[in-house]
């Protein structure tokens, strides 16, 4: 049994195998096998395979008809022998030290169950603005406590920098199709289960950015969708037994997130609102009020709950300077969204 699996799907990926593989080759950690799913390439990709087969006896190939990435990820995962599966991309390129990092991580916190790293973008002519900061942000979160107060605002791990233990993970049911980014899902079901998180506080993932990636295409990775995730898993966790939903930021990103929680039956009651426009008026049939009639309204309730909900750069410190004078505890009495 190999020490790791390296989980692969891989669809018309004839141009970018050859270097991702090759990144795989020069990894210090030669105890692993690498498990490549091809969904019904129509391209060169099984030619590419197919020589690499030849040439390294660690790569496993899997066939199926085109199904898309999340059918691909569940026939690898029941195929991964290791007890510990990294994920990578057939279009990104691993660091040599990559999995040796991440396992030496996991056998000396075994109570992490999924450790991520830093990542670098690239070509960097590909690289936008807005996914700088994406970056920024990700690269920002390193210990468990960092990824859990943030996991609602957006997914704190990419899916092909990843090594998780495979137990957690099929335990958890594996990938599900349920409109949404699967990869996102999976940490919030982790996260709702108690598993712990980390990260190798080096870049160890080169992510490849281009018009095509699946989060630039595909329908489940829109932010539509990721507001119905983080809804549904919001309403089955932290928001489940209130009685009362405070959202802090009658602007885009409150209006958004609390349609699709009043769609899950959530009992909305307030915005609060630093706004002199918007504060005295009503969003979602609610009151939108100054932040010092917050305590008042916390009284009010058994058991309310505060949702951040403020995009403005700088705005989310903020505001959680804000609620610790007031006493409520991030992560028990509040959590920031986006």
């Amino acid at each position: 049994m190999p020490r790791v699996s390296i989980l692969m799907p891989c669809y018309n990926a004839a141009t970018t195998l050859p270097a991702a593989l090759s990144s795989l080759a020069e990894q210090t950690l030669a105890d692993f096998e690498i498990v490549v799913i091809d969904d019904g390439s129509q391209d060169e990709t099984p030619a590419v395979l197919a020589a690499w087969e030849r040439q390294d006896a660690r790569l496993k190939v899997l066939k199926q008809p085109h199904g898309g990435i999340i059918p691909a990820l569940n026939f690898g995962l029941d195929a991964c022998q290791a007890p510990y599966i990294a994920r990578m991309d057939a279009d990104d390129r691993s660091a040599p030290h990559r999995l040796a990092s991440q396992l030496a991580f996991l056998q000396t916190h075994p109570d992490v169950s999924v450790v991520g790293c830093l990542v670098s973008a690239f070509p960097a002519e590909s690289v936008r603005g807005g996914f700088r900061v994406y970056l920024d942000w990700l690269n920002g979160l390193v210990t468990d406590a960092e990824i859990r107060r943030e996991i609602f605002v957006e997914s704190p791990l990419p899916h092909p920098s990843v090594m998780f233990r495979a137990d957690p993970v099929r335990s958890a049911g594996g990938y599900l199709d349920l409109g949404w980014a699967e990869d996102y899902d999976l940490w919030l079901r982790l996260y709702q289960r108690g598993c712990r998180f980390g990260k190798v506080p080096e870049v160890l993932l080169a992510w490849r950015e281009h018009p095509q990636r699946l989060t630039r295409v595909d329908p489940r990775y829109s932010l539509e969708n990721f507001l119905r995730a983080k809804a549904f898993y919001l309403a089955d966790g932290p928001l489940a037994g209130r009685d009362a939903v405070l959202i802090w930021g009658a602007g885009m990103i409150g209006r958004r997130i609390s349609k699709y929680l009043l769609r899950q039956g959530q009992p909305l009651q307030a915005f609060i609102d630093i706004d002199p426009k918007k504060i005295g008026r009503t969003r979602r049939g609610v009151p939108v009020l100054d932040p010092q009639a917050l305590p008042d309204v916390w009284q009010t309730y058994q058991r309310p709950v505060l949702l951040a909900a403020v995009g403005a750069r700088g705005a989310r410190q903020l505001i959680r300077s804000r609620l610790n004078e007031l006493g409520l505890v991030e992560g028990q009495d509040w959590w920031s969204v986006a």
